[in-house]
């Protein structure tokens, strides 16, 4: 392991990082509505409107969904979910199509 404490494996990011210019309102359209199709981003867009954590909710969320909420890693800005780890924050994507444009 390098000195570096910034160092992660290169097995978990394989992408760097991308930068898109110029998207449309219907992507970001597409995107709100992908998140009503799974369970675990819905549920997450629910407890994000609210002002206050609501338990009975967060119960509904599969066991690492729930530790990443808790743990307070997801926040959402303009309707789109967006995760956080240390030095990043990235716009959540949960439809394969939508991941295929981005990376095309």
């Amino acid at each position: 392991m390098p000195e570096n404490p910034a160092w992660v494996p290169q097995e978990e990011h394989h992408i760097e990082g991308i930068c898109v210019t110029d998207i449309g309102t219907e992507f970001f359209n597409q995107v709100k509505e992908s998140y009503k199709m799974n369970k675990n981003f819905h549920i997450l867009c629910q407890l994000l409107i609210k002002d206050c954590k609501d338990p009975s909710l967060s119960s509904k969320l599969d066991e690492a969904w729930k530790k990443a909420y808790d743990e307070g890693k997801f926040h959402l800005l303009d309707g789109i979910l967006y995760h956080r780890t240390k030095h990043t924050c990235v716009m959540a994507l949960t439809d394969i199509a939508l991941i295929k444009t981005i990376l095309s």
